[in-house]
C-alpha cells in the first residue's frame, strides 16, 4: 500500500484506531472483572493499562487530522499517563504485599490467553500501517507492551496454581508497571526527537 493511500487522515488509519480502541475497552473491562474475582494485582494492572491505552487511541483519532505539534502534545500526554499509571500499580502491589491477597491462578491464565490473542491482533493491524506518525507509533508500542504483559501473567498464574503463593502475581504487577515506565519514556523521547526532525536538525 503506497504512502499516498495512507495519508495521516486516511480511512485505513481511522478504521484501525477505532478497532483497537474498542478492543482495548473490551479487554480492560474483562481484566477489571477477572481481576476482582481472581484477587489479582496483575490483572487489575493490565486493566488500568488497557484503559489508558483506549484513551490514547481516542487521542490518536483526534490527532490524525491535526497539526504535527498537536500530535506531539497528544503523544506526550500518552507518555505521562503511562508513567502515572505505573506509579499507581506499584503502590497497589505494595498494599497487597502488606495486607495480603489470594490470587486465583487459573482465572489469571485464562484471561491472559484471551487478552494476548486480542493484543496480537491489534499489533498486527497497527503493524500493517505505513508512514505512521508519533501517535500511531505510540499505539504500536502500547500493543506490544500489552502482549508481553499477557505472557507474564500466564507464567505468574501457573506459579500461583503450583505454589499457592501470591508473590508471582505481585511481581508481574510490578513488571507491568516497569514495562509501562519504559514505554512512557520511549514515547516522550520519540515526541522530543520529532521536534528536531521537523526542524531538520540533528539531536
Amino acid at each position: 500500500m503506497s504512502e499516498a493511500n495512507l495519508d495521516l487522515g486516511s480511512a485505513d488509519k481511522r478504521r484501525t484506531l477505532w478497532i483497537v480502541l474498542w478492543l482495548n475497552v473490551a479487554i480492560a473491562a474483562g481484566f477489571f472483572a477477572a481481576g476482582y474475582f481472581a484477587d489479582s494485582s496483575a490483572l487489575l494492572a493490565n486493566g488500568l493499562d488497557n484503559s489508558s491505552d483506549a484513551i490514547v487511541y481516542a487521542l490518536g483519532l483526534l490527532a490524525l487530522t491535526r497539526s504535527r505539534k498537536w500530535k506531539r502534545g497528544a503523544a506526550r500526554f500518552s507518555g505521562i499517563m503511562l508513567l502515572v499509571f505505573a506509579v499507581g500499580v506499584i503502590l497497589d502491589a505494595v498494599r497487597r504485599f502488606v495486607e495480603g491477597s489470594d490470587p486465583v491462578g487459573g482465572l489469571m491464565m485464562a484471561m491472559a490467553v484471551i487478552a494476548g490473542a486480542v493484543n496480537l491482533w491489534c499489533l498486527y493491524l497497527l503493524k500493517r500501517l505505513q508512514n505512521k506518525d508519533v501517535n500511531l507509533r505510540a499505539a504500536t508500542t502500547f500493543s506490544l507492551n500489552d502482549f508481553m504483559s499477557n505472557g507474564g501473567i500466564i507464567l505468574a498464574g501457573l506459579v500461583v496454581m503450583l505454589t499457592g503463593a501470591n508473590w508471582p502475581d505481585l511481581v508481574v504487577g510490578i513488571a507491568v508497571a516497569g514495562i509501562a515506565i519504559y514505554g512512557g519514556i520511549d514515547i516522550l523521547r520519540d515526541a522530543h526527537e520529532d521536534v528536531h526532525e521537523e526542524r531538520g536538525d540533528r539531536h
